[in-house]
């Protein structure tokens, strides 16, 4: 069984609980005692110390009567719910708050030793054999002519000691419980706002791995979760369309290598076989000469667009005329443009407008819209070719009014292969690449090249470059 995330947070979280558990019965639990322990010690101390400088001194000094300091200690048992005890150095009980006065039978400590105590002022234990329980002792000493004449001791059950500490531990394990179910909130929030967009996100990947690009999924999130999940949504989608297009792209170069191919596979054999008799031989030689320049054309075309995408677009960037660049382009068509009736119209800015870009390949971009343009303008139509310039970029534009391109297909235009319905009957030669070549060049000098197009109409290319200032 897969071990996932939530289940080791959910395991994590249990872990917590029993250490918080062992920690607060153990360490929090000794401390407590300890802790109630030497506060109460410490106010025992205070009061022996106060009754050996008072009463107790009074009595070796023989200021009070031995039934005056019983009853004092004797009241102070009842305050302080502790046996009381006035002892010798040598061990001999003087005074006890819970034993009747008894001068003649005195009792003596074996084995008494002040020293018990260490560097503190209290003990535990059964106080030298005395109790039959473990009590908490604590010494003041009786000071006069400067040495000690004896020993205030009190004594109080640990079972008191204890009580004080379990109701400290109860309240610290009720804290305990508290934070320990308050906690449940941080799984709460951690299942709403990270398993469960991760687990979608999980389930997506493996939609996507096993092939299924098209999977949809959504995470409602702002945060890095909701980010992660859309650029991985864009990602997949990304992959699907490029999937697509390379689908499409080897339909499209099938599609156009195979018609030519049976063409001139159709006429070489009906040439070999006698069904075209030899005097038209030159007529068909001439067709399968088109056709093997067709393939020519869509193969140049081909490996340009690789290079373009495989190795970028290597730019001689120089600074030259536009305009004149334009006005050559615009003469290689003379010919084509006089037998459709054709006028190039050029309304160019200044004599010289000078730009920074490559050369060549910019007439190559303006060869190719121009010769679009034409194509697919109608007879006796006219082409305006205009530069402009604007915020440091010259805009080049080229508008036909000619046949189009639908709404739908506007933004398709530079990809590769691309055909409207339109313009599949006029367009029998071209190969589909020749506005994708164009948009790779732009792209590569850092430029935007666009297009407006009413179905009926024409169309209108604009491509921007640097301008050189003056």
């Amino acid at each position: 069984m897969r071990r996932t995330l939530y289940l080791k947070f959910i395991l994590a979280y249990f872990i917590f609980g029993l250490f918080g558990f062992i920690i607060v019965s153990s360490f929090v639990s000794r401390y407590t005692y300890a802790s109630c322990l030497s506060r109460k010690a410490e106010s025992y101390y205070r009061e022996a110390n106060l009754l050996a400088n008072t009463y107790a001194a009074d009595l070796y000094q023989t200021t009070r009567t031995l039934e005056e300091v019983k009853q004092q200690i004797n009241d102070l048992d009842t305050f302080l719910s502790a046996e009381i005890w006035i002892i010798n150095p040598s061990g001999r009980m003087i005074l006890s708050s819970r034993h009747p006065l008894n001068v003649e039978e005195a009792i003596v400590i074996e084995g008494f030793d002040p020293t018990v105590t260490g560097s503190t002022y209290y003990t535990t234990g059964t106080f030298f054999d005395t109790f039959d329980s473990n009590v908490l002792s604590v010494f003041a000493p009786i000071n006069g002519d400067f040495r000690v004449k004896g020993y205030v001791v009190i004594h109080t059950n640990l079972n008191d000691v204890a009580m004080e500490a379990d109701s400290f531990m109860r309240v610290a394990y009720l804290m305990f419980a508290i934070l320990f179910f308050l906690s449940l909130i941080i799984l709460f929030f951690f299942t709403e706002m990270v398993y469960i967009p991760l687990k979608k996100i999980t389930e997506a990947t493996e939609q996507y791995a096993s092939g299924n690009l098209h999977y949809e999924f959504n995470v409602d999130s702002g945060d890095e979760m909701g980010y992660l999940a859309a650029t991985l949504s864009y990602m997949a989608s990304e992959i699907a369309r490029s999937e697509d297009n390379q689908k499409k792209f080897i339909a499209n170069v099938s599609h156009d290598f195979r018609s030519p191919l049976t063409s001139i596979r159709g006429y070489l054999e009906a040439m070999i076989d006698g069904t075209i008799p030899p005097e038209m031989h030159e007529k068909y030689l001439g067709i399968v000469l088109s056709e093997t320049e067709r393939l020519t054309k869509l193969t140049n075309s081909l490996l340009s667009l690789n290079n373009l995408n495989m190795k970028g677009v290597v730019l001689e960037l120089t600074d030259f005329d536009i305009n004149t660049v334009i006005r050559n382009t615009a003469a290689t068509f003379e010919g084509t443009c006089e037998k459709k009736g054709i006028t190039v119209e050029l309304v160019l800015t200044g004599e010289e407008l000078i730009v920074h870009a490559d050369e060549t390949k910019i007439g190559q971009v303006l060869y190719n819209l121009l010769d679009n343009a034409i194509k697919f303008s109608h007879h006796n139509s006219t082409i305006r070719i205009e530069t402009t310039e604007k915020h440091s970029k010259v805009f080049v534009s080229v508008k036909d009014s000619g046949i189009g391109i639908p709404k739908d297909d506007v933004k398709l235009v530079f990809d590769r292969f691309y055909k409207s319905d339109l313009s599949r009957g006029k367009d029998k030669k071209g190969t589909g690449l020749g506005l994708s070549i164009t948009k790779e060049i732009i792209h590569a000098h850092n430029e935007h090249i666009n297009v407006i197009s009413t179905e009926g109409v024409g169309s209108e290319f604009i491509f921007s470059l640097a301008k050189v200032e003056d």
